[in-house]
């Protein structure tokens, strides 16, 4: 079992920058707090755990991937909420005028100080008196909301549009969802993914990886029909998982008999979280350092029916790494509101039913020549208006403001025999931290040993992660050794999907060493035998297990 600390921390994150894995960006410039570049070792790790979880969710069949900008625009945000909501309650001390996010202040107190209102955090504020970070002092200035998104301008001068970097990748997959229902030949379930950036203006960035002003992200929004009982597989997860429930507290479950029981509300969102876990596994997260946590009703959204967050035990204590909710049909009512397009789906009834309409309908005699080009959107407005309307009546129409007098309309009462109905889909998100999830492969696979009375340092990465696959070692850089290993170095990285490294410089164990120090799966050994009958020595890199391999025999 890790054992976590500050001084291990220390000595994590040093070699994480020292080798090029992770290391503050703009460094030379005196760096920005909140950015973080990954290296050249860790850019490909990023590069193969995104890949992974395209992967991962890519099985389920009928999941696509789409691409949409980082740059929106403001009425998209405005339409989702996160104009108004995406905020988080700031503070500046009165002395050295650092601002600190509020919460953060109380945390190690209030937990779940992330959810109270502005008054409570005041008044907590108040009465804890907590020390600025910074400076040390107590005292501090009034607590204000502070929206977290960068704006920006779309286009120049006056025909400039506002916009936002995007806080998240999902509103891209709302706007294109009449896409995604064609692609899927108009029926339920499926999913759309995306993997991108995310940006948000952190008040006050800190623990690293954890909070980053620029993140990477990965989301899927799966677009179901409510109606519907939806049954899914848990025979694949027979372990227990421990779930922090908000009404049973902390328990260990199957997901079968949480979904089962109602503590996990949705049979959909129970097999994502199995989903989920194995995923985060799978690029080495220790299983003991996972557990679920349920969002208590304060602090989820108010349109969400159910959520629960992945968190993950590491150097940082307990983080949220993943998120999966139950949205409910809330993004595309919301957008469907703010542009007026259609983002619904059909449901065919099994039997066609007989309803009795009893309405308007437009008088298209008058309202054509009259509206012209806005009487398509009149007739809609008036067929939704109840019996007892009165006329005339006025109505706001593609922002024009319109009076519908008696001679425009005129009454229906009809039978119809209807097959179906357009409903608005549910969403399920399971919304993945990337940067996060990586941080704690990092941490989980960091193993401090000893060899030879000396510190040796493994990076025990899952193979399917790993930035470098292969490092090659010539025993010695003489005698045809050398010349040989390079051939072979450049023999397998024409390998597509394989990265292999030289590395001829110092004695054979420092090569060692410097191969698991940043997780290289496997090292291969050139040696004076290697000329005489074409074999290498290939070592295993968790076993420490060594055995000689002709080269045209190697599996790579």
């Amino acid at each position: 079992m890790e054992e976590f600390s500050g001084d291990r921390l220390n000595r994590l994150t040093g070699m994480l920058k020292r080798r090029g894995v992770l290391l503050p960006a703009f460094e030379i410039h005196g760096g920005v707090a909140g950015l973080y570049d990954y290296g050249p070792v860790g850019g490909r790790i990023r590069n193969k755990v995104n890949q992974s979880w395209l992967n991962h969710w890519l099985t389920l069949g009928n999941i696509v991937e789409i691409s949409s900008p980082t740059i929106t625009p403001y009425s998209v945000l405005d339409a989702s909420g996160h104009v108004g909501e995406f905020s988080d309650y700031i503070i500046q001390c009165n002395d050295c005028e650092e601002a600190s996010r509020a919460d953060h202040l109380v945390e190690d107190v209030y937990p779940n100080a992330d959810s109270f209102s502005f008054e409570k955090l005041t008044k907590v504020i108040s009465e804890l008196k907590p020390i600025c970070p910074a400076c040390g002092s107590s005292s501090w200035g009034n607590i204000k909301s502070q929206n977290l998104m960068f704006s920006t301008n779309i286009g120049n001068g006056l025909s400039g549009r506002k916009g936002f970097l995007r806080p998240e990748t999902a509103q891209g997959m709302f706007t294109s969802f009449t896409s995604i229902y064609r692609h899927f030949r108009e029926r339920l379930p499926f999913g759309a993914v995306q993997v991108g950036k995310g940006y948000r203006n952190e008040i006050s960035p800190r623990q690293g990886m954890i909070r980053l002003r620029e993140f990477n992200m990965a989301e899927l929004e799966y677009f179901i029909d409510p109606a519907v009982n939806y049954e899914h597989d848990f025979s694949i997860w027979e372990d227990k998982f421990t779930l922090i429930s908000e009404d049973e507290g902390e328990i260990d479950l199957t997901l079968k008999d949480a979904v089962q029981t109602g503590i996990i509300k949705h049979p959909t969102v129970g097999y994502f979280m199995g989903m989920t876990f194995d995923f985060v596994r799978e690029i080495g997260i220790n299983p003991i350092h996972i557990r679920f946590r349920q969002h208590e009703s304060n602090e989820m959204a108010h349109y969400a029916l159910d959520c629960w967050d992945l968190e993950v035990f590491g150097s940082f204590g307990w983080v949220e790494c993943v998120g999966l909710a139950h949205r409910g049909c809330y993004d595309l009512e919301a957008h469907e509101k703010a542009t007026g397009e259609r983002l619904r789906s059909w449901r065919s009834f099994d039997k066609p039913k007989i309803v009795n309409i009893d309405g308007w309908t437009i008088d298209s005699s008058t309202v054509g020549p009259t509206f012209k080009s806005l009487a398509g959107n009149i007739k809609e407005e008036i067929e939704k208006l109840s019996a007892e309307s009165t006329f005339p009546m006025d109505l706001v129409i593609d922002g024009n403001s319109v009076t519908i007098e008696e001679k425009h309309v005129k009454r229906i009462q009809i039978e119809q025999k209807i097959s179906g109905e357009w409903f608005i889909p549910h969403v399920v998100e399971p919304a993945f931290g990337i940067d996060r999830l990586i941080w704690h492969a990092l941490d989980h696979s960091y193993t401090e040993t000893e060899k030879s009375g000396e510190d040796y340092t493994i990076l025990s990465l899952p193979k399917a992660i790993s930035s470098i696959d292969v490092t090659i070692l010539p025993l010695f850089e003489k005698d045809g050794i050398d010349t040989l290993a390079k051939k072979l170095h450049i023999t397998l990285c024409k390998n597509r999907n394989l990265v292999a490294n030289y590395d001829g410089s110092g004695s054979i164990g420092r090569r060692y060493a410097r191969a698991d120090e940043i997780g290289v799966p496997y090292c291969l050994t050139v040696d004076y035998d290697s000329l005489n009958d074409n074999t290498v020595t290939i070592r295993d890199r968790d076993t420490g297990n060594q055995k000689r391999v002709k080269i045209e025999d190697l599996e790579f």
